[in-house]
C-alpha cells in the first residue's frame, strides 16, 4: 500500500520521472519509518524520551545538597589560608628574634672593641712605666739629692728576718717578692678594700720600713681570667691598676712608708699562677705581689 501511494503521488512531490533505483530508496526509507512510528519504537540511543535530556549531566546523588558542598570547600579553603597565616606569624617571629640576637652579638663586639682598646691604652702605659723604671734603674749610680743609690746585693739574707705568717716570701732573681693573696685584701672583683685588709698590709709595712729602710718597692695586682669583676665594667688591667694604687695607699697613708720609693704595676690576668678553668687556680691567680728592688736611695 505504501509503495503504490508513493508511485501515484511521485509526480506530485517531485514534478518528474524518478529513476526506479532512486525509488526504491525512498520507499524503503518510508516503510522504516512509517514502521518506527507505528510500533512506538523508542529505543534509538538519539532519541530523547518527552522530560528528558539526552545531553544533561547526571543529577547529583540523593542526599547531597550543592550549597553544603560549596560552604565545605570554602571553608577548608579559608582553613588553609588560617595555616599559611600561622606559619607567616611564626616564621616572623623567628626572624625577629634572629635580628635581636644579631643586634645583641654587634653590642657585645662593640663593647669588647671598647675593652680591647681600653686595655691597649693601659698597656701602652704600663710600658710607660716599665721603660721610666729601667732609666731610673740605669741611673741608679747617680746622685740624687745628695744621696747615691746603690744595688743591695743581701735581699736574701735580710728577708730572714721578716717574719710573716700566711705569707709567701721568696727570691726573684736579685729580687724579693711577698705574696698576699687578693682575696684577704679586696671584695671580689672590685678594688674595694676590706675591712680586714689593714691587718694583712700594716705588718708588712711595718716589716719592710724596719728591714729594707732604703729599698725601693713596687705594688704588682694579678686577677684572674674569669671576667668576673662585679658591678663594675673595669678591664683586668684597670681593676688591677686600682688595686696596686690602694695597696700603695695603705702601705705609704697609714703606715708612715715613703711613697715616693713605692710604685705600681697592673699586671691584669697576665702571668697566671693556676688554672682558670677551677677555682682554686682563679684563686691563685689573683694576688699581690710586692717586690723589693735591689736598688736604694
Amino acid at each position: 500500500m505504501v509503495a503504490s501511494l508513493v508511485a501515484s503521488n511521485r509526480e506530485r512531490f517531485f514534478g518528474c520521472e524518478m529513476s526506479p533505483s532512486f525509488s526504491r530508496v525512498v520507499v524503503v526509507s518510508l516503510a522504516m519509518f512509517s514502521l518506527f512510528m507505528v510500533s512506538g519504537c523508542t529505543q534509538n540511543p538519539y532519541y530523547a524520551a518527552p522530560g528528558s535530556g539526552a545531553w544533561q549531566m547526571s543529577p547529583a546523588p540523593a542526599g547531597t545538597n550543592p550549597l553544603e558542598s560549596k560552604v565545605t570547600e570554602l571553608n577548608r579553603r579559608v582553613q588553609l589560608l588560617d595555616d599559611n597565616n600561622r606559619q607567616l606569624h611564626t616564621q616572623l617571629a623567628q626572624s625577629e628574634q634572629k635580628a635581636e640576637v644579631f643586634k645583641d652579638e654587634a653590642e657585645l663586639l662593640r663593647q669588647q672593641l671598647a675593652s680591647m682598646s681600653e686595655q691597649l691604652d693601659a698597656s701602652k702605659q704600663v710600658a710607660q712605666d716599665a721603660e721610666s723604671r729601667v732609666r731610673g734603674m740605669q741611673a741608679s749610680t747617680q746622685m740624687r739629692g745628695g744621696a747615691v743609690i746603690t744595688p743591695n746585693t743581701n735581699l736574701s739574707l735580710q728577708a730572714s728576718q721578716l717574719s710573716l705568717p700566711g705569707l709567701e716570701v721568696f727570691p726573684d732573681g736579685n729580687q724579693l717578692r711577698i705574696r698576699i693573696p687578693s682575696d684577704q685584701l679586696f671584695q671580689s672583683g672590685s678594688a674595694q678594700l676590706l675591712p680586714q685588709a689593714s691587718s694583712v698590709i700594716d705588718p708588712v709595712a711595718s716589716q719592710l720600713i724596719t728591714v729594707f729602710p732604703r729599698q725601693r718597692m713596687s705594688v704588682e695586682a694579678y686577677t684572674d681570667q674569669s671576667n668576673q669583676l662585679g658591678d663594675t665594667s673595669a678591664s683586668p688591667l684597670q681593676l688591677t691598676s686600682a688595686q696596686a694604687a690602694a695597696v700603695i695607699g695603705l702601705m705609704s697613708r697609714f703606715n708612715g712608708l715613703d711613697s715616693t720609693r713605692l710604685s705600681a704595676i697592673a699586671q691584669g690576668s697576665s702571668r697566671p699562677r693556676g688554672n682558670n678553668e677551677t677555682p682554686i687556680g682563679r684563686s691563685n691567680n689573683r694576688r699581690i705581689e710586692i717586690v723589693i728592688h735591689p736598688d736604694t736611695i
